[in-house]
């Protein structure tokens, strides 16, 4: 490290910041190693290559296009990496090539492996005559009449190929035709809509002999309709036929709208999802064996760009749809069943209400159920006196029982006002469809503050109460979304409290995004983008003086990403002062640890297991009381600490202070599922495969919900 980094505040250089998207691709690789992993159960390997086959596809679709667009646009990269566009689409092409062949060489393996425990990935060919006539049924029966074949030729131009679309592109020539004109192009859309992509034929032949039939063989419905070509094309001969695989741009573009336009924002959210199919083709794959013939005729009528990397795959296109498969009941090759367990003081009694007044309450999940959030919602909708309901939504799924008890919250007569975040990426539709219901109750709707690309992130709700003292405030907060789906899949943690401070603040910050109240300020929450990064600026400083002046300074972060510049410019400095820093980074990281002079003080972990890390947990040790730990909807990111609303809120009972700890200290001895980022930007698995008794901090949550105990309860 120069001296002129050393001698001052540490200026962010390619030595010093890790490109976010070749993070992005790292985290890919790990997930993808859980794939790998032979102790992993078979299905749940087929899990993790699905999971990194969805990843990559929106990857594509959100940051790869955003690229495309700074090529046309010729705008040049304006972060510290200094990687330029070109180069990084370039890298980004080899680095997914390598990966995606990877993630196939391991599911041969894995398919293999299937094999031998009855669970069959079968070619039509591999069919008994009875079987393939089955197979005509359903094909005549629930495949032809949803097909629509669309020929190209003088008359009919190349049709519309949607996202994330699966298509047979077929060449026929006229059978009866003496003349050689050449051959007909047309196309076929696999509609994966309307029907599985994956098919069982036990399923077929049950249905359609009447004899039930065990077993489990699956046909790719691509497949299947290939080899019932000749009922679509009629007096036509099958020349070749391939299937391929379209992504698109689909980052809907809130920024730069109109001034005028910005007034109603469902509208242009509806219309940003009707637009999201059309926008501009990221990424071209085919398998292996394509004809030439044919990839030329795909890159010409997609208008592909000339210096666009069409990527061939070697098997069936598309692993998200792997999903379908995890259906087979075989629990032996799952991971054994968890139930979560109920918090002891909910546990104990069945009025949520009075257990929250005595104390606040610690629910980790998934290790703990979800069940108290959900009943929070529908205690509050049903209880007489509770008179209102403010909550945030951005993820909530579908069948959601929080949008259910709010909407019979108002059935009730209470008053219900809920922010719904339109723009939660790939969830517009789903978010718009309870919009809607929820307007129809009379739900005070909003769809967020003033500047419409400022996403509402945070996740937190309000229950006013009226008791014999007076209204009481109960609050939730969390740091994942309110999605009981996603709970049983995400470890994220939430809080109960009364606490009249933190009450306050939560009506302060709802005030702030239903009305007119930018000079808003809080006693406890840490609210983005007003006051989050400045107050993390100054909490840092704290540990930086407190080395400086030879005491022990620590932080430990747990976060899913840290990028923000600042931020990282903090943590180089607070190292360079002495101040020993544990990060606990699941996904992309792009500070280096390790470089002698600016970050040897600095440590990084990821943890990837049978749970998605989601839990963010910020420990200051040299803090104030009241401001030694946090938790919160916020990662260390330009969009979460500069446009997001974003809730960070204290830990500040003391018994609940000390279970927090716990988990971060369980999560630092964390070997069975950790990495350690190193020097060279490099991750390295701490794991050896020969020792089957590693440390599982997720293990040990399930043992107990706030892991080891070595610290005061």
């Amino acid at each position: 490290m120069s001296e002129a980094i050393q001698d001052r505040i540490p200026q962010l250089t390619p030595e010093t910041f890790i490109n976010r998207e070749l993070s992005t691709l790292d985290f890919q690789k790990r997930v993808m190693a859980l794939a790998e992993d032979e102790t992993t159960p078979l299905l749940e390997r087929v899990k993790f290559i699905a999971i990194v086959g969805n990843n990559l596809d929106e990857f594509y679709m959100v940051r790869v296009a955003g690229y495309f667009q700074k090529l046309h646009l010729s705008n040049p990269s304006t972060r510290a990496d200094g990687i330029r566009p070109t180069q990084l689409l370039r890298t980004i092409n080899e680095e997914v090539s390598d990966l995606i062949a990877r993630q196939r060489r391991v599911r041969r393996e894995v398919f293999a492996l299937l094999e031998r425990e009855g669970i069959h990935f079968i070619k039509t060919d591999q069919l008994s005559p009875s079987e393939n006539e089955a197979l005509g049924y359903y094909f005549r029966s629930e495949v032809f009449p949803v097909l629509t074949p669309l020929a190209v030729d003088h008359a009919r131009p190349f049709p519309f190929i949607s996202n994330l679309s699966l298509n047979l592109g077929v060449y026929l020539e006229r059978i009866n035709d003496d003349e050689a004109t050449g051959f007909d192009f047309a196309r076929v859309k696999v509609p994966m809509d309307i029907l599985p992509r994956i098919v069982r034929i036990e399923t077929v032949l049950t249905n359609y002999t009447g004899i039930d039939h065990d077993g489990y063989h699956y046909l790719w419905m691509e497949d299947i309709i290939a080899d019932h070509l000749s009922e679509l094309f009629p007096g036509m001969r099958i020349v070749e036929a391939f299937p391929f695989r379209i992504l698109r741009n689909a980052d809907i573009d809130y920024e730069h709208e109109q001034e005028e336009d910005l007034l109603d924002v469902k509208s242009i959210i509806e219309q940003g999802v009707r637009e999201r199919r059309f926008g501009s083709v990221v990424r071209l794959s085919v398998p292996a064996g394509i004809s030439e013939r044919m990839v030329n005729r795909l890159t010409s009528s997609l208008e592909v760009p000339s210096n666009f990397e069409v990527f061939t795959i070697d098997g069936e296109l598309g692993s998200a749809d792997l999903f379908e498969v995890l259906q087979v009941d075989r629990p032996d090759l799952k991971d054994p069943p968890y139930v979560p367990r109920l918090p002891e003081p909910f546990a104990k009694s069945t009025n949520l209400f009075e257990v929250i007044r005595k104390q606040d309450v610690i629910v980790h999940h998934p290790y703990d159920s979800f069940s108290p959030v959900e009943d929070f919602f529908k205690r509050a909708a049903r209880d007489p006196d509770v008179l209102t309901i403010k909550t945030t939504l951005y993820r909530v799924g579908p069948n959601s029982p929080v949008v259910t008890a709010l909407m019979d919250a108002r059935d009730n007569e209470k008053q219900v006002t809920v922010l719904v975040e339109l723009k939660a990426r790939f969830d517009e539709e789903n978010n718009l469809e309870w919009v809607t219901a929820l307007e129809e109750k009379g739900v005070h709707v909003i769809y967020g503050v003033e500047e419409l690309p400022v996403k509402t992130h945070a996740k937190i709700s309000l229950v006013v109460r009226r008791e014999r003292d007076g209204l009481r405030r109960y609050v939730h907060l969390g740091t994942g979304n309110y999605n009981g789906t996603t709970a049983r899949l995400y470890a994220d943690i939430g809080i109960f409290t009364c606490n009249e401070q933190i009450a306050d603040d939560a009506s302060r910050l709802f005030n702030r995004l239903t009305g007119y109240a930018p000079e808003t300020d809080y006693k406890r929450l840490l609210v983005a983008p007003e006051y989050l990064r400045d107050t993390f600026s100054v909490l840092i400083d704290n540990e930086i003086a407190a080395a400086r002046r030879g005491e022990d300074a620590r932080l430990i972060f747990k976060m899913n990403q840290l990028e923000e510049d600042r931020m990282i410019q903090k943590l180089y400095e607070a190292s360079r002062a002495g101040v020993k820093i544990d990060l606990i980074v699941r996904g992309l990281c792009c500070l280096r640890p390790g470089i002698p002079g600016l970050s040897e003080n600095i440590t990084v972990k990821s943890i990837v297991g049978r749970y998605l890390e989601h839990s963010r947990i910020y420990y200051f040790r040299n803090a104030p009381e009241h401001q030694q730990l946090y938790m919160g909807s916020a990662d260390l990111m330009r969009r979460n600490l500069l446009n997001r609303v974003e809730v960070v809120f204290p830990i500040l009972d003391p018994r609940i202070f000390w279970r927090a700890l716990r988990i971060l200290q369980t999560d630092l001895l964390d070997v069975r599922n950790s990495w350690t980022l190193e020097p060279d930007g490099l991750y390295h698995r701490l794991w050896d495969t020969r020792d089957p008794n590693a440390f599982n901090s997720q293990v040990e949550f399930m043992k107990n919900s706030y892991g080891v105990c070595d610290t005061p309860e």
